[in-house]
């Protein structure tokens, strides 16, 4: 029989879905006023090596890492100390291959062109976690629904380097829920929908010979939130039914788990197509079908990023420490949407409780950037987004202090130079991508004023001063409530500049909904 919600459960959910789908654009009109002031300056025409410290592969497993990098080209790459088994293609930044056993490699990555070199040390780490600083990358649900396509996620990738996303880290290209066709050959494997994928290993290789690496999306019911197959199915065909539930005889979606499980099956036809990433959404989520899909992917000899969604009814934090080891990522929130009172006071300031959770490898995931042209689920509702420039920029700060996976869920073909500027700034990025993987907790702050701290691998902080009112104000960070003490150097990351050395405090007057994102170094 099917594994089923509870009536109240299911009541819970669609109500939750509801409710969020009924959230009031109230910031519109102000997002379509305000003044977009760009802050990050462009990257410089010399080299810069950007993105995390640190990778993260599972012995025998194929290794796949840009280089990511900004600066003029032609530019070459090398790495000093690249362990046996990996090869650098220096034209492309490429280093690919495959490590066969346990072990740590200090690396030292090298990118010259005509004006300049530049060097960073880069640690490669051969073990049982991966993903060892949170996800970058770019989903389709938030623009194309579940009308995903093979042309629109090539287009995608193509656009993201077009765009020089990949210089900056950004990596995963990932289907989001609708690219499900039937089960078919011998082990009753999801294929693809034959009107929308012509063939999706193709498709995959296409992304990967871009360095990109490819995600998807499944869901352990019978049918997804959107009507597709699922994981399991009540009968051994694995075809679709149509769950009728007394007394009103009404159809409605089985979002109930199936008594055929088809995980291990489509795990490995998810590998055998070369994906890197895996969405596996479902409510509540729990540690039975987390485990199982951990162990599925794992026994594929693949690399396979597994995100969990969704958390509408709030049940995963009594249990997220026991589903916390199977998975690199889980919601902490129902989905997102462009309003402010959703991004700021449901969910972005709303994640201390999660912060015990978040660890390397394994991180509490605040949902996608509302930042570009969004459709909120509708293609055919793409709009620029309602939050204000302050806003946006709060929004960046914010998911970055919080450790969280950073998926972009705008058009790309249609990202205007403000958007590339929050999504291109590299020290505001470096935030999120710290190898400590530590999340920021508020630490000081009162009425509208909230204080936010992240430290950092080198000793640094990472401070967010975030004005939640409707007028501008004074915001003071003590030492004090920093734990600092002594000379401090205060550096801007937005604007990348130097404020100067301060003793005691740092204070910064604040926009409506803005924020002051700094970042300090102790000093002698």
């Amino acid at each position: 029989m099917m594994k089923m919600f509870s009536a109240r459960c299911l009541t819970l959910l669609l109500a939750a879905v509801t409710a969020v789908a009924a959230l009031p654009a109230a910031d519109a009109p102000a997002a379509a006023t305000a003044p977009r002031v760009i802050l990050t300056p462009k990257p410089a025409a010399t080299p810069r090596l950007n993105g995390p410290k640190i990778f993260g592969v599972r012995p025998g497993s194929p290794f796949l890492y840009s280089i990511p990098a900004t600066g003029d080209r032609p530019m070459t790459f090398a790495a000093d100390g690249l362990p046996a088994g990996l090869k650098l293609d220096p034209a492309t930044g490429r280093i690919t291959g495959v490590l066969k056993f346990p072990g740590e490699f200090s690396v030292t990555l090298r990118a010259k062109n005509a004006l300049g070199s530049v060097e960073k040390p880069f640690r490669i780490v051969v073990g049982e976690e991966i993903m060892l600083t949170p996800q970058l990358g770019w989903n389709s649900y938030n623009c194309f629904g579940e009308r995903i396509t093979q042309d629109l996620a090539l287009r995608a990738a193509r656009q993201l380097v077009k765009l020089g996303l990949d210089q900056h880290g950004w990596t995963y290209v990932n289907m989001d829920d609708g690219w499900q066709g039937q089960r078919t050959g011998p082990n009753r494997a999801l294929a693809t929908d034959p009107s929308h994928f012509t063939d999706i290993k193709a498709m995959v290789d296409e992304i990967h010979a871009m360095g990109l690496k490819a995600g998807l999306y499944s869901s352990p019911w019978v049918v997804t939130y959107g009507g597709k197959l699922g994981g399991s199915a009540e009968n051994p065909a694995g075809t679709a039914q149509r769950w009728e539930p007394a007394p009103k005889n009404k159809k409605v979606l089985p979002f109930a788990i199936g008594q055929y499980r088809f995980t291990y099956a489509d795990a490995a036809q998810f590998a055998a197509w070369g994906f890197d990433y895996l969405k596996l959404d479902w409510g509540p989520v729990e540690a039975p079908e987390t485990r199982e899909m951990h162990q599925a992917l794992r026994t594929t000899g693949r690399d396979i990023v597994l995100s969990l969604s969704n958390n509408h009814i709030k049940s995963l934090f009594p249990i997220v420490g026991e589903v916390a080891p199977w998975a690199q990522s889980w919601r902490t929130t129902t989905d997102i949407r462009d309003v402010w009172s959703r991004v700021a006071n449901d969910i972005g300031f709303a994640q201390d409780k999660w912060a015990p959770f978040c660890r390397p490898g394994h991180y509490n995931d605040a949902d996608m950037l509302v930042v570009g042209h969004i459709g909120g689920w509708n293609p055919d509702n793409l709009h620029p987004t309602n939050l204000t420039p302050d806003e946006q920029y709060t929004h960046l700060s914010l998911w970055c202090l919080l450790t969280s996976p950073l998926l972009i869920g705008c058009d790309l073909e249609q990202v205007d130079d403000f958007t590339l500027s929050l999504l291109t700034n590299d020290e505001v990025l470096e935030i999120d991508q710290d190898s400590l993987c530590k999340q920021a907790v508020q630490v000081a702050g009162t009425g509208d004023a909230k204080i936010y701290a992240k430290p950092l691998d080198d000793g640094s902080l990472a401070v967010g001063l975030f004005n939640t009112g409707t007028t501008e104000i004074k915001i003071t960070a003590a030492w004090s409530h920093l734990k600092l003490t002594g000379k401090q150097r205060v550096r801007d990351l937005w604007r990348q500049q130097d404020l100067g050395v301060m003793e005691e405090k740092f204070e910064a007057t604040v926009a409506p909904h803005g924020v002051a994102f700094v970042r300090l170094f102790a000093q002698p």
